[in-house]
């Protein structure tokens, strides 16, 4: 049986490790921490839950604790260990790591990412830290306002590359490395392997990295059992409604369910339409603020909300133990993602459930995956429950009988959704009134030629007796607009 002891880590850093509750090194920290001990470059293939954060933070603490010192003055703590993220609460995850790890150590430890105000970081940065967890483009913002540099920096970590490239931060990421020093150490993990990520390595990278693969490239955990629905679209909601209240153990509403969207607008609605019929939810995408996604995270771990409803890219960087099932109520646009996905369940050993609602507009989607993964879905076809089996459920779990209407998908969540409903409201001409004549209302004449477009009556044509307003057009024209 390994041991963390076989390493010869520092004896403040085994002292951290007991006191975080590890027992035994996953397989990946086997492979990469004495690598990093050693120096040497490093490309891992690695999916969240593998133990990725102490394969390079353990050893990269013992790489820079030669530096560590009790001065109070900033320039004996520069930055010696970066750390690169594509998100906020990825970011904020790691950096809490980092911190745990040393603990006993004078190292100082820090994070800086954007959505927040800006000088606090800045005060901290100038104040000293060896240890930095950075998004690219609050980084950037520091290195101009001169708050930090990069010049003494031993060991980089570029941390879910293939995120980084789908958010397009390779510009950023290139303008940061030419900040760093020519023979730094460079770490690069990524849980899938494009030509684009190849590309990346080759420039980021030093010539034969050390190669770590937990697992198969681009493939999903066998922990994970994977299935397949397909659903007419207008059904979706329902379908995901009967899941949620019918998937628990015992034919009980799951518990701790992370459901992914591809668009924000979809995660509002969704969320919403969850709360409506009796299941506690919320949604965690973009426009929401730290400190709201936040709230829906903390509620989501300690179990008040059930249901999590996320886009990509708000929920890279989710730190959630244990998590028994995730539902992709979209396809993802990129097979890369549905391996992100399904990789937040099954984690550290435990069995996961990942379920994934297809229509069949989403074929040349689920073919992707299927080629990436190399694998072949069972798309089993899945209607929702009918209203008396539904009523039926809730009288047996003591619940009252569905009610008409609680299922309707709410269509007016937003303020700009309101006023777009009441400008077509406006605008609507019932059919009884198209292609009439605005000032004698009558019926426009089809014309017989090939273009199709409609033709007026010549008024010699027409066997009405005029209004005054009528005539006085007939006589005078249309009148000026008064604006």
């Amino acid at each position: 049986m390994s041991s963390f002891a076989q390493f010869n880590l520092d004896s403040r850093i085994m002292s951290a490790i007991e006191r975080i509750g590890y027992k035994e090194p996953t397989p990946i920290q086997l492979q990469a921490i004495p690598v990093v001990m050693k120096g040497g470059d490093v490309m891992g293939a690695a999916q969240t839950g593998t133990g990725k954060t102490a394969s390079f933070g353990l050893p990269l603490i013992a790489r820079i604790l030669p530096h560590a010192n009790t001065s109070m003055s900033p320039a004996r703590h520069p930055v010696r260990a970066l750390i690169l993220t594509p998100t906020r609460e990825l970011a904020d995850q790691v950096s809490a790591n980092m911190t745990q790890y040393a603990a006993d150590t004078p190292l100082r430890v820090g994070v800086v990412y954007g959505g927040v105000d800006i000088r606090p970081q800045s005060d901290m940065l100038r104040r000293g830290v060896e240890i930095l967890t950075a998004t690219p483009g609050r980084l950037l913002d520091h290195i101009e306002q001169r708050a930090t540099n990069l010049s003494q920096v031993e060991v980089v970590v570029l941390d879910e590359a293939d995120r980084m490239l789908d958010m397009g931060f390779l510009p950023d990421i290139s303008r940061i490395l030419k900040l760093l020093p020519a023979n730094r150490q460079s770490l690069m993990f990524s849980a899938t392997f494009s030509p684009d990520i190849a590309r990346l390595a080759k420039n980021f990278l030093k010539p034969d990295p050390f190669m770590i693969e937990v697992a198969r490239q681009n493939q999903t955990a066998d922990t994970v059992t994977q299935e397949v629905f397909q659903v007419a679209d207008r059904e979706k909601t329902d379908v995901l409604i009967d899941i949620l209240k019918t998937r628990g153990p015992e034919n009980k509403p799951l518990e701790q369910v992370i459901v992914f969207v591809n668009a924000k607008i979809t995660c509002r609605r969704l969320a919403r339409t969850l709360e409506r019929v009796g299941i506690n939810a919320d949604a965690i995408h973009g426009d929401k603020t730290q400190e709201e996604r936040q709230a829906a995270l903390d509620g989501f771990k300690s179990g008040a909300i059930h249901v999590l409803v996320a886009t990509d890219v708000a929920a890279r960087g989710l730190d959630i133990k244990e998590l028994p099932c995730v539902i992709n109520y979209d396809v993802p646009f990129s097979a890369e993602d549905y391996v992100h996905r399904i990789g937040r369940t099954g984690r550290a050993g435990s069995h996961g459930l990942a379920i994934m609602l297809a229509t069949r507009e989403d074929g040349r989607l689920v073919d992707a995956i299927e080629k990436l993964t190399r694998q072949t879905f069972e798309q089993k076809p899945l209607r929702p429950l009918s209203r008396q089996a539904r009523s039926e459920m809730r009288r047996a779990s003591g619940e009252r009988p569905e009610r008409r209407g609680e299922r309707e998908i709410e269509r007016v969540d937003t303020p700009e959704d309101e006023r777009l409903a009441k400008e077509r409201a406006r605008a609507y001409v019932p059919p009884s009134q198209r292609n009439r004549d605005p000032i004698f209302d009558t019926p426009y004449r089809e014309r017989s030629g090939a273009s199709g477009k409609p033709e007026e009556l010549r008024v010699f044509e027409r066997e009405t007796v005029r209004k005054p307003r009528q005539a006085a057009v007939l006589l005078c024209g249309f009148p000026r607009r008064r604006d």
